[in-house]
């Protein structure tokens, strides 16, 4: 079923409301030990959980906005839905191995189309590894200029997250957004994992 959706960026249900703001937190949680994996060290968490709150707020939310304005573009009802089993699984990980794994599977934007093709399909699904590339750029930059250093070390920690949600994202394995941007167009699924690959894994060579 399709939908002319109009409303606004900044419109969310009720539902997609609650959706992203637990998995928000979760994942936050579950990165932050990832960053600062000591749970004795409430300090370091707490630095660890203030990185966390910046990468997670804007790779994974604008990630998922992304796609959601994308499919709104081709008139397409869109929505956010958390997966809650596989929130609970990357909290479980990220404490019993003490800090040092993770998996992160907090839900998907779903789209509701009959005849959505395969074009729009790649092109909904490329929107939110763009995002990332573009908010990690700018995160980056942000951080290179800050002069204090604690802002310096969230920014541009939270530029390489954003990177490798990119990456990840990218990796061609379906139900990743990689499976749908190479079945449509291969040529533009290299240059967005060269690029994403270069910023998380190459840039700390130049």
């Amino acid at each position: 079923m399709e939908h002319n959706q109009k409303k606004s960026i900044f419109y969310f249900s009720p539902q997609e409301k609650k959706d992203l703001i637990i998995s928000w937190g979760t994942l936050s949680i579950a990165f932050a030990l990832l960053i600062s994996p000591s749970l004795l060290g409430i300090n370091d968490f707490l630095f660890g959980l203030a990185i966390a709150i910046v990468a997670v707020g804007t790779g994974f939310i604008f990630h998922e906005l992304a796609h959601r304005e994308m499919a709104k573009h081709y008139c397409f009802h869109s929505e956010f839905r958390a997966w809650y089993p596989g929130l609970a699984l990357a909290l479980i990980l990220a404490v019993i191995t003490m800090g040092q794994f993770t998996f992160a599977a907090p839900g998907a934007t779903y789209f509701y189309a009959t005849n959505v093709s395969r074009k729009q399909n790649g092109i909904i699904s490329a929107a939110g590894p763009i995002v990332n590339i573009l908010l990690g750029l700018a995160l980056m930059l942000l951080g290179i200029g800050a002069t204090d250093a604690l802002l310096k070390t969230i920014l541009t920690s939270s530029a390489m997250i954003n990177f490798w949600f990119a990456l990840f994202n990218l990796i061609p394995i379906y139900p990743l957004d990689g499976s749908k941007v190479i079945r449509w167009n291969p040529a533009y699924w290299v240059i967005l994992i060269a690029v994403s690959g270069f910023l998380t894994f190459g840039l700390g060579l130049i």
